[in-house]
């Protein structure tokens, strides 16, 4: 596969693991960016986008959880400058939320996986992930899985519209808008919730070889309690995480923000370049230093009710855990995304870090980011 881009005296090890991945590790598109101390030092693309056309620079692409960092950016940044009150009730800002027991869940039970929402119990028709005030309205009246702030399981699709209408009415913009107005517009960051038609022709097709690794065999109502949370969790609906529609125009406009935010590398890297530096990047401040620091300290680690697996949160952001590493050291924080990318920051090594696939690969540990993370860190 073709591979093109420049690397930096002493980082030759990131492009040739970035090259090993194709070699030898499945990858047919993707691109990589990594900056230190405020300079890039590796910016390399390479493979296909859709058919025949190979990956540029500029290519977006579907990044799936990664966007979940960007929301826990906003929401920081939202705290920081008082529009936001983590500890508040949820329905300090959204009434509806209420119902079923629920007025009692804060804003951090949603930032920190802990509100017991991950999935809706009703079945939902095809396409309903596309409609923001049905599926707002749904988890609004849902009672949930478990007594929040009990424990912690991901919502690895509903934390999206969940923080989101908490963002949107907050801050009176679509989570799409708040991020292009005032984190992604200023920075000059390539990153998309709600991506514009216009900007489609450079989006590369997303390979979907293997369906979620969730149980599918039994019919609904034979499956018990937390299988049935579980598969929800990706499967209510049908496409809710993407299958079978993440290429179509109608997702790509959408705004699905735990799901199908659209970036390039660089955009993704210069996120968590301004971040590495305690949200600040060309003179740009887009998140007040000590929200940052609150957003990315540990809120919840251990066993995860949806994931099986241990999960370590701060405020939305993953954390660096000994069962899945970003580096050697323990500031490091970001959010992978199904498939393999990931976006991260590391103020001890100052390092931002993009990477963007575009083909499923294994979700808990990825050979491919595995080994630009390792190539990385034996040059810093």
């Amino acid at each position: 596969m073709p591979i093109d881009g420049t690397v930096a005296a002493g980082f030759g090890p990131v492009a040739d693991a970035f090259a090993e991945n194709f070699a030898s590790r499945g990858e047919t598109g993707g691109a990589v960016c990594v900056t230190v101390g405020g300079r890039v030092v590796a910016d390399l693309w390479g493979g296909t986008a859709s058919g025949d056309t190979l990956w540029r620079p500029d290519t977006l692409v579907n990044f799936f959880s990664v966007g979940k960092g960007l929301m826990a950016l906003l929401a920081a940044r939202l705290a920081g400058d008082g529009r936001l009150d983590t500890d508040a009730p949820v329905t300090r800002y959204w009434p509806e939320f209420g119902a079923a027991g629920k007025s009692a869940v804060t804003v951090r039970h949603l930032l920190t996986h802990q509100a017991g929402l991950p999935a809706i119990r009703r079945r939902l028709p095809p396409g309903a992930m596309l409609d923001w005030r049905l599926m707002t309205s749904e988890l609004a009246a849902h009672q949930p899985w478990w007594e929040p702030g009990r424990a912690h399981g991901y919502h690895v699709n509903t934390f999206g519209f969940l923080v989101g209408e908490v963002l949107r009415r907050a801050s009176g913009r679509s989570v799409g808008a708040l991020l292009r107005a005032e984190v992604a517009g200023p920075l000059g960051a390539d990153v998309h919730i709600g991506l514009d038609v216009a900007e489609h022709a450079r989006v590369a097709d997303f390979i979907w070889t293997d369906p979620h690794e969730v149980v599918l065999g039994l019919p609904e109502d034979k499956l018990p309690e937390d299988k049935l949370m579980e598969r929800n969790s990706y499967l209510n609906p049908a496409d809710l995480s993407g299958i079978g529609v993440v290429n179509t125009a109608a997702w790509r406009r959408s705004e699905i923000p735990s799901t199908n935010g659209h970036g390039s590398a660089r955009g993704v890297a210069r996120i968590y370049t301004a971040l590495a530096a305690g949200g600040v990047a060309g003179g740009i401040r887009v998140v007040d230093s000590g929200a940052l620091a609150a957003a990315a300290t540990e809120q919840v680690y251990g066993d995860d009710l949806v994931l099986n697996r241990p999960s370590r949160f701060g405020l939305g952001f993953q954390l660096t855990q000994p069962e899945r590493p970003i580096g050697p050291n323990q500031e490091a924080f970001g959010h992978f995304g199904a498939g393999g990318s990931l976006g991260f920051c590391d103020a001890l090594a100052g390092v931002g870090f993009g990477y963007v696939t575009g083909q499923m690969g294994p979700r808990w540990q990825n050979p491919r980011n595995r080994a630009l993370i390792d190539a990385l860190y034996s040059c810093v």
